[in-house]
């Protein structure tokens, strides 16, 4: 009988270029490519979060496919498709600890029941780790973003197209408009 052992983070670092995957349970889950409009919106988000860095000289905004390193009884890893972090910078290593604020952009298949259970089990993982707000952001369907806060993470506050989110304590001061997230 043969034993697997648990994905470790070295895993990761072993993938090949351009990969994505997240440590969930002792195993590695590799993370498909996005569309072109969850794509795009993950860039928008980034792109703001990028000058309010620039602005502020306070933290660091990431894109899509940064490692961040956690110890959670059943996760060791996240890759937000958009963040915001306070810690320190760790080089070519993955950063140590969760981001600030985390952006998870809707693709295709992440609609339905059991979608939207991995989706509710994420947040709390997130939470768990000590992100203070996560976005869930729907360009495809219902074209809202869902603003969960660590304070009361089982209602969200949403917007929609004409009003502008934030991502209050995580960035404070920092907004965008839910139209840019769209061509």
């Amino acid at each position: 009988m043969s034993i697997k052992a648990e994905a470790t983070i070295e895993d990761l670092y072993r993938l090949p270029e351009n990969s994505k995957a997240e440590i969930v349970n002792g195993k590695l889950i590799l993370m498909s490519p996005t569309g072109f409009l969850p794509g795009r919106a993950s860039g928008e988000i980034y792109v703001s979060l990028r000058n309010y860095e620039c602005r502020t000289k306070n933290g660091y905004a990431l894109p899509d496919n940064v490692g961040f390193i956690v110890n959670l009884p059943n996760r060791r890893s996240f890759s937000p498709d958009a963040a915001f972090y306070i810690g320190k910078p760790t080089g070519g290593k993955f950063l140590d600890g969760a981001p600030a604020f985390a952006a998870e952009v809707r693709s295709e298949n992440d609609y339905g029941a059991v979608a939207e259970e991995e989706m509710a089990a994420k947040r709390r993982d997130y939470f768990a780790a000590g992100t203070l707000v996560v976005w869930d952001v729907d360009v495809l369907k219902e074209e809202v973003i869902r603003v969960y806060r660590a304070s009361n993470p089982e209602q969200p506050q949403v917007y929609r197209r004409g009003e502008v989110a934030e991502a209050e304590t995580a960035v404070p001061g920092w907004s965008m408009p839910v139209d840019d997230l769209f061509v």
